[in-house]
């Protein structure tokens, strides 16, 4: 075996890495050789200057493949751009100028009214001639403050250049810190931007060149471009639009008659099943049956903390409202919790199924409640089984979501250890799978119930009635203590029913 000399492999690996890194950068070799083994002395930011950063700015990053340090530069260099814009050719005194138009002309009309008043003699002549005065100073006033505006300009430029310099400096220093951090990252990833690219330079120099032009002028001569002050729209585009989306609401709701008529159905007798329960019950059991509950899942404390808040609600005359309120939200949060589990387990085992679901529900949870009200209304009417469903929409998708991401963070070490024992796939997903991730569906289920809670004054928009029926009086005839009261019962309710679900027990 030959004896190789530790002094024969530094060379060979320092040669190997200069190889590397002219493979990377493609273009000025010698210099980022040179600067990245000066960088690589050391860990962390070694100042440099590239003097290539600094003339070219978020061109130079764009055409790195350095494309969110590109953005930043390109907002910075955009500000400095407008304040020079500003001091070059802006209409600094605009707006004043505009006021002193608004003013004589208010101006011209009072001496118009003076003429007439001395000429019939009306009393108030001397309220008029003050108005006038006043009217004259504030347009001398307006007039000199456009004249300081328009001398501002120097100062603007002065700005612009100053900050310019210093974003360009800045882009300078920060230019061989970046792109050695993305040649790290390259040599783990090839995929990753390298090189200069000739067409993401030409991209980033459009990109560059529209967004500094058109912001200076938007800034420095607003009424250059009137297609920059507003959108090119036509107003019946949206009418006819809307027309057709009502075309849609009509026709489904007639073709679907039957299937709406059912659900409607099946959403009233289920509130009505909870509500004979917490409703007609007599008080007492309905409130030790949950006393009981507390105590059961959480322990004596959350006990005498629900048995306090539930006396609350009977004090102060919130009892039965409250009850509606929980009917209501138990049946939104049953069938929530009732598809939404089944739901989750069958996208945490089907990413493509997943990939359909999840923009479905970035849409329940991003729409404002308020819009989704109105097909729920067009398609079922107003009500508790419209408030039901608007609560399901609102509170589904945290189940969902934690029943997905509990599932997919079991260990599979773990289960390639079950199925090395011969678990079945049905062994797999109860013993296995949802005691592991069971925590997580939890949390999504008092998620869920604590939404659907949230959307108990909303519903009470569409005829749901319970406590939200209360907050919404107060704010429609601003009985302040009233509102306070009611809510601070719904938070009760809320409190109640987390302690619960959430109990360690």
């Amino acid at each position: 075996m030959k004896h190789v000399d530790a002094q024969q492999v530094q060379p060979e690996t320092a040669d190997r890495l200069e190889g590397l890194i002219g493979d990377f950068v493609g273009q000025s070799q010698a210099y980022y050789q040179k600067t990245f083994a000066y960088m690589m002395q050391a860990p962390g930011y070694r100042f440099t200057l590239n003097k290539a950063a600094a003339i070219l700015g978020p061109i130079w990053f764009g055409a790195r493949g350095l494309w969110s340090w590109f953005l930043g530069f390109l907002v910075l260099e955009t500000l400095a751009y407008i304040q020079i814009g500003l001091g070059l050719f802006g209409d600094l005194g605009r707006e004043f100028r505009e006021r002193a138009d608004q003013i004589e002309q208010t101006l011209s009309l009072r001496r118009q009214q003076i003429e007439a008043a001395e000429q019939s003699g009306a009393a108030s002549l001397d309220s008029l001639k003050r108005a006038a005065e006043s009217l004259e100073s504030a347009l001398v006033g307006a007039q000199e403050a456009a004249q300081n505006a328009d001398s501002t300009g120097i100062t603007y430029l002065a700005v612009g250049i100053v900050l310019l310099l210093a974003v360009k400096f800045l882009a300078a220093s920060l230019a061989n810190w970046t792109l050695e951090g993305q040649f790290a990252r390259w040599r783990s990833d090839s995929s990753v931007a390298h090189g200069w690219s000739v067409t993401r330079m030409v991209v980033a120099s459009a990109l560059t060149l529209v967004v500094v032009v058109l912001s200076t002028i938007k800034f420095s001569q607003p009424d250059a471009l009137a297609i920059l002050k507003t959108f090119p729209t036509n107003r019946d585009w949206r009418l006819n639009v809307g027309d057709g989306v009502q075309a849609v609401f009509e026709w489904a709701k007639t073709a679907g008659r039957g299937f709406f008529d059912g659900l409607t159905y099946g959403m009233r007798t289920l509130l009505d099943w909870i509500e004979v329960v917490l409703v007609d019950t007599p008080w007492p059991v309905v409130a030790l049956v949950i006393i009981m509950l507390a105590y059961l899942s959480a322990g004596p404390r959350v006990a005498i903390f629900t048995g306090a808040a539930l006396a609350y609600l009977g004090l102060l005359d919130f009892w039965e409202k409250a009850m509606t309120t929980i009917a209501l939200l138990g049946a939104a949060a049953l069938i929530s919790i009732t598809l939404g589990i089944p739901l989750g387990i069958y996208c945490a085992r089907r990413p493509r199924a997943f990939a359909i679901v999840r923009p479905i529900l970035d849409f329940m949870q991003s729409m404002p409640s308020f819009v989704y009200l109105i097909p729920v209304v067009a398609f079922i009417g107003s009500g508790k089984p419209a408030g039901v469903v608007a609560t399901m929409i609102f509170g589904s998708p945290p189940v969902i979501r934690f029943t997905v991401l509990g599932l997919q963070q079991v260990p599979e070490t773990v289960r390639e250890a079950a199925l090395a024992f011969g678990a079945t796939p049905r062994y797999l997903l109860w013993r296995v799978d949802l005691p592991l991730a069971h925590k997580t569906i939890m949390a999504g289920v008092n998620q869920t119930i604590l939404m659907s809670l949230a959307m108990v004054v909303v519903a009470s928009l569409i005829g749901a009635k319970g406590l939200g029926e209360d907050v919404l009086e107060a704010l429609q005839y601003a009985a302040a203590g009233q509102g306070i009261l009611a809510g601070l019962a719904i938070l009760f309710c809320a409190l109640i029913l987390d302690r619960i679900v959430a109990g360690k027990k």
